[in-house]
């Protein structure tokens, strides 16, 4: 063999590449665009981050436009849309560290536990169960309400390898219910309709409201003290990612462990009834280790930083790529349920959510 057949690429798996860099491209400019978009003052000060704004640009083009994108670039979107998540994801865990956690104490982590796991089952019973959302879309929804936003959107899509729609939907009622709490939770407050102090409003603001940037957007209404408080509950929530994703892992492979294990004892064989793989979430783990990283403080703080901004674009880019992916002819056959679960949720994490912070108060204070 001469040694230029050894050193050429095939013309078809040099073409798919080149396709790919161009989608990834093409998203990353999409997205440094989105990002410029959201700092404009008029977007930023409704609490919108440039992940939803991504998204919601991002589904225009994919619907409108994405006729001129060429067929070889959708490679590159779905890249940005799956694997970029992933490691996005995990270096989300660089805006977390254990000493804030412990600033707040048991009263904190007792808050955030208490409204992620009541938020998830009431969630994903009112979707299926009411309004009979498939399983994935009603896990999205609740997760988006439960944890953080549309980053936990995003976490959850990658572990339940749902489509994009449904993250689509699930995204829109953050945006529509987080932006309404930025604006409704101070108004309550000063009117002395919560009864909480200013250690209770920390608590519930950031025990209850769906985005990082939103909590801190309402709690500066109220008082600095409020709002340190308020942060470092929502990381808590944040925090509480790794094992809600483990668990959820466990939970949508109970099944077809059952069915496997049925069928050895039937004595059955065969490929048809191979358990299937364990979808445990890595990049989660990933998320913990740098969560323990950030604590360690062995990276200066510059450092720091600058990996946080990158990892903002990062996410920016894969829910860019996730809404170029959406179809609203999709969203529409269950937009209007999966906005009700969003609301259902909602009205649990005003009521409930104000009961868990009073009884958390009582019980701690």
């Amino acid at each position: 063999m001469s040694t230029a057949q050894l050193h050429a690429t095939p013309p078809a798996t040099a073409s798919s590449t080149r396709g790919q860099l161009n989608g990834v491209l093409f998203v990353a400019l999409f997205a440094a665009a989105v990002t410029r978009i959201a700092a404009v003052p008029a977007i930023a000060g409704l609490g919108l981050s440039p992940l939803i704004v991504g998204i919601v640009a991002g589904a225009v083009y994919g619907n409108a436009l994405r006729d001129g994108m060429p067929a070889s670039w959708a490679a590159g979107v779905n890249f940005s849309a799956r694997r970029l998540l992933r490691i996005a994801v995990a270096f989300f865990g660089l805006r977390v560290s254990l000493q804030e956690i412990a600033q707040v104490g048991l009263p904190g982590l007792a808050e955030s536990v208490l409204v992620v796991v009541s938020t998830l089952v009431i969630g994903t019973w009112a979707g299926m169960k009411l309004m009979k959302l498939d399983r994935d879309t009603a896990l999205l929804t609740a997760a988006g309400s439960a944890i953080c936003g549309a980053a936990a959107v995003l976490a959850f899509e990658s572990t339940l390898q749902s489509k994009p729609h449904k993250s689509a939907m699930a995204v829109g009622s953050v945006v529509l219910f987080g932006t309404l709490s930025m604006f409704l939770y101070p108004i309550l407050f000063k009117a002395g309709w919560l009864h909480l102090d200013t250690i209770g409003a920390g608590l519930f603001f950031g025990g209850t409201i769906h985005e990082v940037a939103q909590v801190v957007g309402a709690a500066s209404n109220v008082s600095p003290e409020a709002t340190h408080i308020a942060t470092i509950v929502k990381m808590t929530r944040v925090m509480l990612l790794v094992p809600v994703l483990l668990a959820i892992g466990l939970w949508i492979n109970r099944p077809a462990r059952r069915g496997a294990t049925a069928s050895q004892a039937a004595g059955e064989t065969g490929a048809a009834h191979a358990p299937r793989k364990l979808a445990i979430p890595w990049f989660a783990l990933g998320f913990l280790g740098c969560v323990v990283v950030n604590s360690l403080h062995v990276l200066p703080e510059a450092a720091t930083q600058t990996v946080n901004t990158l990892d903002t674009f990062a996410l920016t880019m894969a829910m860019t790529a996730l809404g170029i992916e959406t179809r609203i002819s999709q969203i529409r056959e269950a937009g209007p349920r999966a906005l009700t679960t969003g609301l259902i949720l909602y009205v649990w994490l005003i009521g409930g959510g104000l009961g868990i912070t009073w009884a958390v108060q009582r019980l701690f204070g």
